[in-house]
């Protein structure tokens, strides 16, 4: 079976580390972007199968990615947002624009699988 791809979009090199490697062993590929220019280059060429992205990054933060994907690239692409911003705001306006999830930081690797598994089992 082939492996589900996930593209990992943090600006924090050392979660973003952590969690590529729990889901690299969790048996994802994984394409990583340490901010929000490297995540639209990214889209363009390949869609993944699910995104994970920070709220807050250099040049395209998360809420703008997901106003991106669902309405520029008009794909149905599972999001999950991660974000120290969890304020109810953000979480809402998150959800509104069409994110799948949402999770606060601390992130547990764990339960960020667990989410995972959960989306891409609905697709």
């Amino acid at each position: 079976m082939e492996k589900k791809r996930l593209l990992l979009a943090e600006d924090d090199e050392l979660l973003a580390s952590l969690l590529n490697y729990r889901l690299e062993k969790s048996g994802y590929q994984v394409i990583m972007s340490y901010n929000g220019k490297e995540v639209k280059d990214q889209l363009v060429k390949e869609m993944p199968d699910l995104i994970i992205s920070d709220i807050m990054m250099p040049y395209f933060s998360g809420l703008e990615l997901i106003d991106y994907v669902r309405n520029e690239l008009n794909s149905k692409t599972p999001i999950i947002i991660i974000s120290s911003a969890g304020n109810e705001e953000n979480v809402l306006n998150a959800f509104d624009l069409g994110a799948n999830d949402f999770i606060s930081k601390p992130v547990s690797p764990a339960e960020l699988i667990v989410r995972v598994e959960r989306e891409l089992a609905k697709t």
